[in-house]
């Protein structure tokens, strides 16, 4: 899900991922924090059992949930690989990967996926930003391990080399987006929040990368169009990626076309949006959560019927989208 609200729309409800405020002044967003986290919070849902477990953890209220199977309806219990917790005399169970926001329906599958694939490869610079930002207040926003090991082959596969960031949190996403660059790569990454991005940069410096990164603390709007405008930067990017303000994407996706290069791809995370995007229209849910989803529908939408674009949407993490350029 990431993490951060990098845009400008006023209208915006709430904050998203890193805090998205529509009191946004430089330096100061840090002062909404306290109001962010239960917003994450959904109530009696409908959807299959990873909804709140997973992906909203720490408002998950109900150990079993019931699950519609070739019309029949049988309850789930979560599967004990999870943290079990008493809470009000309930016991509420969450997986501990931070982060987590798999759509698998299975807890044990995704942590044979975990054992077996990614916390065995993942270097020890992403490992360690992991567990610090595991402390993190804000620690649901994060980039999950799996999908960080996606990003960082694709990077690879690609050969990319100029690349750019919408939403950076404590970094993870950028960290495995900078250990894939060859020395000389580069990445613009821009956040509404410095104080987050600093949480990672310590370790960012020690694994040898940071000369990689060019942090922009603010809106990242207003820093499109100049590029834009410039002319200088019209297909010049390899690779965008963007975990940002939900009510932005489709107007980031306005500008981004213009500035990846042909044959080159951007990612939009939270295209799945939890499971939400095939919720019936009167699912209980929080204002946030419903807001948010009517921008993730819009803009999955209007990805599937851009001609611009070849689009590939995985359910890595909480839902990717691909988009690579062809015209």
């Amino acid at each position: 899900m990431g993490n951060h609200s990098v845009g400008s729309n006023k209208n915006s409800p709430t904050p998203d991922r890193v805090g998205r405020s529509t009191f946004y002044v430089p330096g100061l967003n840090r002062i909404f924090t306290s109001i962010y986290t239960p917003l994450y919070c959904l109530e009696n849902t409908a959807f299959p059992p990873i909804q709140e477990t997973q992906y909203f953890p720490f408002c998950y209220k109900k150990k079993e949930q019931k699950m519609a199977t070739i019309g029949e309806t049988k309850t789930e219990s979560t599967n004990v690989e999870t943290k079990t917790e008493s809470t009000n005399g309930e016991q509420v169970s969450r997986h501990q990967e931070v982060g987590h926001k798999s759509l698998l329906q299975s807890d044990a599958l995704y942590q044979y996926i975990l054992e077996t694939s990614v916390y065995p490869r993942e270097p020890e610079p992403m490992k360690e930003l992991r567990e610090v930002t595991a402390k993190h207040p804000w620690n649901i926003m994060t980039t999950s391990a799996d999908e960080g090991q996606f990003i960082n082959m694709l990077l690879k596969l690609v050969n990319a080399k100029n690349t750019m960031e919408i939403g950076v949190f404590t970094g993870y996403s950028l960290l495995a987006t900078a250990l894939a660059l060859p020395d000389d790569g580069k990445i613009l990454a821009m956040d509404i929040n410095r104080e987050n991005y600093e949480v990672g940069l310590p370790i960012i410096e020690k694994a040898g990368v940071a000369h990689k990164i060019d942090f922009k603390e603010g809106p990242a709007l207003p820093v499109l169009d100049q590029m834009i405008a410039d002319g200088k930067y019209h297909g010049t990017f390899d690779f965008i990626f963007v975990d940002a303000d939900k009510d932005n994407y489709i107007n980031y996706h306005k500008r981004l076309i213009d500035l990846v290069k042909i044959g080159g791809l951007i990612g939009y995370d939270n295209t799945l949006w939890n499971g939400s995007v095939v919720a019936p229209v009167d699912a209980p849910m929080r204002k946030y959560v419903r807001y948010y989803r009517d921008f993730v529908l819009e803009l999955n939408k209007a990805l599937a019927a851009d001609p611009r674009i070849e689009i590939c949407m995985l359910p890595v993490g909480d839902g990717i989208t691909l988009c690579r350029r062809i015209n």
